[in-house]
C-alpha cells in the first residue's frame, strides 16, 4: 500500500507563496507519475501539475509560470512551489500517484489516481 503524506498547506495573502510537499512510502510504484490535483468547495478536481520519473512535466494553464513542481533524487518526496497565489487558488491540495500504464497528465491524474494524500488545505486572502 503506497501512503502519500502531504505538508506546507496554510493561509496566505494574495501574492504570497507556499510550498507543498508530499512524501511517499515507496519508491518503485511512486516513482512514474506523480502530481497535485486541487479541489475548492462545489467545484470538481482540477488538476494542477504532474512529474514523471524521467523529469518531464505539465502544469495547468491556470498555475502555468507560477507553480513548479519538482522532486528528489530518490523520487521519493515531490514538491510544489506555488508563487504570485491567487484568491482562486484556494483549495484542498492533495498528492496522488497515477496507475502505471495510465497516460501522465494533470487532469488525467484528477480523474484516476491510484493513490492520493489526506491533501492540505491552502487558503489565499485578497
Amino acid at each position: 500500500q503506497v501512503q502519500l503524506v502531504e505538508s506546507g498547506g496554510g493561509s496566505v495573502q494574495a501574492g504570497g507563496s507556499l510550498r507543498l510537499s508530499c512524501a511517499a512510502s515507496e519508491i518503485t510504484f511512486s516513482s512514474r507519475c506523480m502530481g497535485w490535483f486541487r479541489q475548492a468547495p462545489g467545484k470538481e478536481r482540477e488538476g494542477v501539475a504532474i512529474i514523471e520519473s524521467n523529469g518531464s512535466t505539465r502544469y495547468a494553464d491556470s498555475v502555468k509560470g507560477r507553480f513548479t513542481i519538482s522532486q528528489d533524487s530518490a523520487k521519493t518526496t515531490r514538491n510544489l512551489q506555488m508563487n504570485d497565489l491567487k484568491p482562486e487558488d484556494t483549495a484542498m491540495y492533495y498528492c496522488a500517484a497515477g496507475w502505471p500504464d495510465v497516460i501522465c497528465t494533470e487532469g488525467v491524474l484528477a480523474r484516476t489516481f491510484a493513490y492520493r494524500g489526506q491533501g492540505t488545505q491552502v487558503t489565499v486572502s485578497s
